[in-house]
């Protein structure tokens, strides 16, 4: 799993790699560069790819001041299929992300890195 270094506004640093772009952490990869079909809202569309990825939790970071609102039907599909749904500012679902994977738990994560 990966580990999430540090976080401050608009950047990241994963496993020691400095990345200035929202992402999506998998269990073994960091897809950058993620974009919404709407910049500050999550909608299924956004996620639907990711569904049926074998976790145990979905973090969401909705921003450095919790801009991105999430869809009520995002989290019903995640939990639909048995995975529990965390969302907090950013910073807040950096410190959760890193406690899930250091007990060992199977988590992805949306982080929108900005506002």
């Amino acid at each position: 799993m990966l580990k999430i270094d540090s976080y401050d506004f608009g950047e990241i640093v994963i496993n020691g790699e400095y990345i200035d772009s929202d992402v999506v952490i998998l269990r073994d990869k960091v897809l950058k560069n993620w974009r919404r079909l709407e910049g500050h809202r999550l909608q299924l569309q956004d996620v639907r790819d990711y569904l049926l990825e074998d976790v145990d939790y979905v973090v969401i970071g909705t921003g450095y001041y919790g801009m991105l609102k999430v869809d009520p039907d995002v989290v019903y599909e995640f939990k639909k299929k048995g995975k529990e749904v965390v969302i907090l500012k950013t910073s807040n679902a950096v410190e959760i992300y890193n406690e899930l994977v250091e007990k060992g738990l199977k988590v992805i994560a949306f982080l929108h890195l900005t506002c």
